[in-house]
């Protein structure tokens, strides 16, 4: 028998040809890949069907009773193979169109036979076609009381034998060669006795070929709970030892600079969340380590005045700050934002991007060299070699999943004195089970609350048939001396197809919406950058009534103007996306509304999420229902970097088990943090072991 690292060709049963295509379809190598790979359904063959109960086209049942009829019918490719099953409550027919010599030769009439299979209709009639057949002695029937383990396959893996029937076979071979040697166990026998575990042998045997249910629930707890367990406690590894390694300016006082803010120019009060995360954020520049801390808000939660404010402690204790947008016209708007907010405070505020040129461009580098410069705000233009810093203490990144990881590691190069603290913003609301993985080796913080006094955002579902309507109203709100966003999608794959439905949407508009009383902007992304934002800051300027755009305006513009938001198509876009589009409304002090066009047919999975987001406006629900329909690979971008591929785990489902991981991964490490105690031998072994393989989900350098 090879173990469980030989290459899979060597396994009884495989060879050269079957292991090359193993390789090919489904990635298995070794006889390890094989035991992970594991059934994605069960066919419980403890029950029997009684063939009077069987109605239903598509079901997959399990028979008893005596072969009565077989019989060859048809020649050539219409040929077939028919026998009659019959059991006390009735009979059923059998068919088979491969294979006819060696059943005629192996089924005999007269015999008891289990016979398996999906139930087809032909002519009005239930039949069996191409069932498994097995004589009924006590042997089967006592084989029977088990769940049949399905693996994914494909077409090429069956054309070698290696149906779900054929893998099944491999499996079994593979575990009846197996030891608990083989696959030690990777818990301490106290985190087995805490969480009542499967030992990891029987689980992996359980996991194939299950008894009973028990069997299978108690297998699949077990290495769930090891498959979320280990990333914790690699990802929290990662943490630790970033915050052992990089010392951290220390941030020891608050001063004029955010005492003066606070109380003369604050234009609000903070909201308790606001309040909440300045205080982490506090605690993290007072500690000598270097902060990591992602922020995540709603649109319009106020990141942009917790970051000034964290700004402003480094500015209180001799250090610059610079805050990197991913557009110019964010970059800018963050710039007169936070221009304004500071007043005479004293604060010099600079803008720097790749659009800022000569004598202009070469005052503000010299600025920061010198420290005559507090903050810069800018693009990824501040990340370039020739931007110096003479004291740069704190970097804020707005919508990091913009910003490769090579781009933010450039940032810590811009003290040579040691990294700045690192704040990282996001107006996407991950659910929790996802940021604890995402981004499992950062310092977390939520504002989930929004300053009081802001309008929550009227969002309604309209089908084709209402566009005339919906047209009136956008009149309406324009006559109100408001703006409007219609939004088409613009998917990669229809790329094509979806730039001439925005053609065709501008052009329809513009007849409905015509000069001089209306005009219109339009944007997409195959313009050139300038043209973009020629087009964004004529609607910012209210030379534009109408703004016609792709998912291009997602992250950008703030026009507190725009209170009408109609997306077309509302059904092809995904739950968090249609919650950015929203977020671009609802920014001024009127009403605002968001008016999802849909065709009037929907599918299930279409109308949930059109509902959803008629029913809330909070981010953090919306996530979390995005994060059951689509999974986490389609959100923000987890698919692309290949990360979330869990084998068994699912983040929607299975919450309460990643906290429970997470949490005694934390007091591990706190309690052990080299894992040098006996009790953690398994632990150390494990991580050595797997290391070589392990998937980092960092996603801050």
């Amino acid at each position: 028998m090879p173990n469980l690292d030989s290459n899979i060709e060597f396994l009884k049963g495989v060879g050269p040809q079957r292991a090359d295509t193993l390789k090919t379809e489904l990635g298995i190598f070794t006889c390890r890949d094989l035991l992970f790979h594991f059934p994605f359904r069960y066919i419980d063959r403890t029950k029997f069907h009684r063939i009077r109960d069987v109605h239903t086209e598509g079901e997959t049942v399990q028979l008893r009773g005596v072969l009565r009829r077989l019989e060859t019918l048809g020649e050539g490719k219409a040929k077939r193979l028919v026998g009659t099953l019959r059991d006390e409550s009735g009979i059923m027919e059998l068919v088979w169109f491969r294979g006819i010599q060696w059943l005629e030769k192996s089924l005999q009439v007269g015999k008891e036979y289990i016979a398996f299979g999906r139930v087809s209709e032909f002519n009005g009639r239930m039949n069996l076609p191409h069932p498994e057949m097995e004589e009924a002695t006590a042997e089967t029937g006592q084989k029977a009381k088990n769940f049949d383990p399905v693996y994914p396959t494909t077409d090429k893996l069956t054309q070698k034998g290696l149906d779900a029937k054929g893998l099944r076979k491999l499996v079994r071979t593979l575990l009846d060669g197996l030891s608990p040697t083989d696959v030690p166990e990777t818990m301490p026998e106290y985190l087995i006795g805490q969480f009542r575990l499967t030992p990891r042998y029987d689980a992996l045997q359980k996991i194939h070929f299950p008894e009973n249910q028990a069997d299978l629930d108690g297998a699949t707890r077990r290495l769930k709970f090891e498959e979320l367990f280990f990333l914790q406690l690699r990802l929290l590894q990662i943490r630790t030892r970033r915050k052992d390694s990089f010392r951290g300016f220390v941030f020891s006082k608050i001063g004029d600079f955010f005492n003066r803010f606070y109380q003369e120019k604050l234009p609000f009060e903070l909201t308790g969340a606001q309040k909440r995360v300045l205080k982490e954020i506090r605690s993290d520049l007072a500690s000598g380590k270097q902060m990591n801390r992602l922020v995540q808000g709603d649109v319009g939660s106020g990141k942009t005045v917790v970051a000034l404010m964290t700004m402003l402690m480094a500015l209180d204790n001799g250090f610059q700050a610079c805050m990197m947008a991913p557009t110019e016209i964010l970059a800018q708007q963050h710039f007169e934002g936070i221009t304004s907010l500071v007043g005479d405070l004293g604060v010099k505020v600079g803008y720097l991007s790749g659009s800022v040129k000569g004598k202009k461009r070469e005052a503000i580098l010299a600025q920061l060299a010198s420290g005559e410069m507090h903050i810069v705000i800018g693009t990824h233009a501040l990340i370039e070699e020739w931007v110096q810093f003479k004291n740069l203490g704190i970097s804020v990144i707005d919508e990091q999943h913009r910003f490769g990881v090579e781009q933010r590691a450039k940032l810590w190069a811009k003290n040579p004195a040691g990294p700045p603290h690192v704040l990282v913003m996001t107006a996407t609301p991950i659910p929790r089970t996802l940021a604890m993985t995402l981004y499992g080796d950062l310092d977390v913080s939520v504002i989930d609350e929004l300053p009081p006094g802001r309008k929550p955002i009227s969002t309604m579902h309209k089908t084709e048939h209402h566009r005339l309507r919906v047209q009136g109203f956008m009149k309406e709100e324009i006559a109100k001396g408001r703006q409007v966003y219609v939004v088409y999608p613009m998917i990669e794959e229809t790329e094509t197809m979806d730039l001439q439905n925005l053609m065709s949407g501008f052009e329809a508009l513009s007849r409905d919406f015509p000069p001089p009383e209306y005009h219109i902007s339009i944007v997409h992304g195959k313009m050139k950058p300038a043209d973009k934002d020629f087009e964004m800051q004529r609607f910012l300027r209210r030379e534009t009534q109408i703004m016609v755009a792709t998912t291009v305006i997602e992250v950008g513009v703030n026009v507190p103007n725009a209170s009408v938001m109609v997306i077309e198509n509302a059904e092809r876009f995904g739950l968090s996306q249609l919650h950015q589009l929203r977020g671009r409304v609802g920014r001024g002090a009127d009403q605002s509304y968001c008016i999802l066009l849909t065709s009037y047919k929907l599918s299930h999975e279409g109308r949930e999420r059109i509902q959803t987001m008629v029913q809330t406006t909070d981010g953090f629900v919306i996530a979390e229902a995005d994060l059951r329909l689509r999974g986490p690979g389609n959100i923000e971008g987890t698919q692309q970097s290949g990360m979330l591929r869990f084998l068994l785990a699912d983040l929607a489902r299975d919450g309460h088990m990643l906290a429970a991981a997470r949490e005694v991964a934390t007091q591990i490490l706190e309690k052990d943090p080299a894992l040098a105690l006996p009790d953690h031998a398994r632990l150390r072994q494990h991580l050595a072991s797997e290391g070589k393989d392990a998937r980092v989900w960092s996603r801050i350098s």
